[in-house]
């Protein structure tokens, strides 16, 4: 085990132990339940099949909005990063988005869409196109002109260029565009199952806050935790270190 996982494991392991030392002070586990009163019904909602299906869903649904925020907005930052003139004509909508809350988003989707998938799934990916498309318009404002000037004089094709050029120089900015919306996304998933969706992990928050189990709420909000911080650390942290290393090599 490297430094960096072993330094991981010992900051989650005080989180652990923080949460201990605060239901011991609470004493009472009706308002915090100590870390392993949550292990028998963890147990018994895997082997209901519940938790699987519901978190299966909301993971759908991060995964659409994901996608779909990714490729829209990559595609507006960098026309807008690379052209000043639409830069210019679209800022202004960019900051509307930009400062308008989550939550009036997610309603408006549902009041014009209705209450189904379409519309939980364009409420989150209008809520985070905003937010990748700043991240990728500086990264397309800061490409070195004179690189593409080589290319050009080269005679490079279009999409020999945006793969050996362009590409990875927004690399970065990708990354940090991806790893920022994915923990953004899924949060947002979660709102928007609370307000309107009758699956996924933020239905079943929603159903055991009316209920007020802490235990419930709990188990469902860090089991979706858990699964982000595996794809953290086996997806986006690895790809985030390749596509860096060009400019530190």
């Amino acid at each position: 085990m490297d430094g960096t996982a072993a330094a991981r494991l010992t900051s989650l392991a005080g989180i652990v132990g923080l949460w201990v030392v605060a239901s011991v002070l609470t004493a009472d586990p009706l308002v915090l339940p100590a870390p392993w009163a949550l292990i028998e019904p963890l147990v018994r909602e895997i082997g209901s099949g519940e938790l699987p299906y519901h978190l299966w869903r909301t993971l759908v649904r991060v995964a659409w909005a994901f996608v779909l925020a990714m490729s829209i907005g990559v595609a507006i930052g960098y026309l807008m990063g690379t052209r000043p003139r639409l830069d210019r004509w679209l800022d202004p909508w960019l900051v509307v988005f930009l400062n308008l809350p989550a939550l009036v988003l997610i309603v408006l989707c549902y009041l014009w869409i209705g209450l189904n998938e379409t519309a939980a799934i364009a409420a989150v990916t209008l809520n985070k196109i905003p937010n990748v498309v700043t991240v990728v318009r500086e990264g397309a404002r800061a490409l070195d002109p004179e690189l593409g000037a080589m290319a050009r004089v080269y005679r490079m094709s279009r999409p020999a260029q945006a793969r050996h050029v362009v590409l990875p120089q927004l690399a970065p900015y990708l990354a940090a565009a991806a790893r920022g919306g994915a923990a953004v996304i899924w949060k947002i998933v979660l709102v928007v199952e609370f307000l309107g969706r009758s699956n996924g992990i933020g239905f079943k928050i929603h159903m055991y806050f009316q209920l007020f189990d802490v235990r419930m709420v709990l188990i469902y909000a860090l089991s979706f935790v858990v699964v982000m911080l595996v794809v953290e650390a086996a997806v986006l942290q690895p790809w985030e270190g390749r596509v860096r290393r060009w400019r530190t090599a």
